[in-house]
């Protein structure tokens, strides 16, 4: 099972321009789900000459029973997004509030199918 919880999904169906793993050691459970694989993926969308880039930034998170990619973050967050919210999440507990978010996406998507 994919979900893409993304306003429009055809933004990220191609490879990040870049992404940071959170977590891959794959032995965590919640809810039932076992946590593979989290990770923020950055897309570049808009660049010109008077701004810095228009970035999306997502959240990827794989499970034994699906993935789940959504929207973190976006707009013109700077030449360098993806570390400066990589440490943000890692100082404030962060990632155990992207996995949760995304688990309760996957039972949804799982009890409307």
């Amino acid at each position: 099972m994919k979900v893409i919880d993304v306003s429009n999904p055809i933004r990220v169906d191609r490879l990040p321009d870049n992404s940071v793993k959170l977590f891959s050691q794959g032995n965590y459970s919640e809810h039932g789900f076992k946590i593979k694989n989290v990770e923020l993926r950055l897309y570049l969308e808009k660049t010109d000459t008077t701004h810095e880039p228009f970035s999306l930034v997502t959240s990827f998170v794989e499970t034994d029973k699906g993935t789940v990619e959504m929207t973190y973050d976006e707009g013109y967050l700077g030449l360098n997004p993806l570390e400066k919210i990589k440490d943000f999440l890692i100082l404030n507990l962060g990632i155990s509030g992207i996995i949760f978010r995304s688990i309760i996406s996957l039972e949804s998507y799982q009890k409307s199918n």
